[in-house]
Order: structure tokens, then sequence, then C-alpha cells
């Protein structure tokens, strides 16, 4: 059986977009609840039935919510130009060694607005 186990995460922080035109709202300082999703996918052994503790995927993603939360993101280091975009992939380079399967990164600035990100 192929299965996708996905778990959601939250942090809050500031950032400023300075690609951004100057006049743009985004190119000031401005801060968001950031929702993340994990997904990890693959076949579920049959012996074990099941294919990773949602713990696993908690364990490796507490010490970059640690990072991240209550920051300002353009001063961590790869996330000078912390759009939604780059902080996906960001997340996803950090997160793929500890979890065997990652398929998808999706990071959610607002409501109304999110970035998937699968690698590459």
């Amino acid at each position: 059986m192929h299965v996708e186990l996905a778990c959601d995460f939250g942090f809050e922080a500031a950032h400023f977009l300075p690609g951004f035109p100057e006049e743009h709202k985004c190119r000031r300082l401005h801060g968001h609840s950031f929702r993340v999703r994990v997904v990890v996918a693959g076949r579920v052994p049959e012996e074990r039935g099941y294919l990773v503790d949602y713990a696993d995927i908690d364990d490796a993603m507490r010490p970059l919510l640690d990072r991240l939360d209550h920051r300002l993101l353009n001063e961590i280091e790869g996330l000078e130009n912390p759009t939604s975009e780059v902080l996906a992939r960001w997340l996803w380079h950090r997160l793929e060694p500890a979890l065997p399967g990652l398929a998808e990164i999706e990071v959610q600035e607002t409501c109304t607005s999110r970035c998937r990100y699968r690698g590459g």
C-alpha cells in the first residue's frame, strides 16, 4: 500500500522581501502566522503496518521551528530573501536527510496564499 502522511506546524515570524519594488508593501517589515505542512510518502512495509512514526516528523521539524519562531527570517542564513518559495526550499534541504520519503513542503503565509515545494 502506498500512502502520504502529512503533519502541520506553525510559527510566528517577521520578514521583509528585498526583491520586491521599493513601493511594494511586502518590501516593508511585516509578520505572519506561518503554517507549514510536511508530507512524507511511500510504501508501507506489510510487517510494520506504518510508513513513519508521526513523532519522527515532529522530531525532525522541531529544531527548525526553534530557529524560525519569533525571529526576523532575513537574519537566518539562507533566508536573506525569505519568500514562501525560498522558505519551502530551505526547509526541504534541512528535512530531507532526516525524513526518507519526504514528498512535499507547503508553506502558508496567510489564509489565502501558499507555496508547495516538491524538491529539486
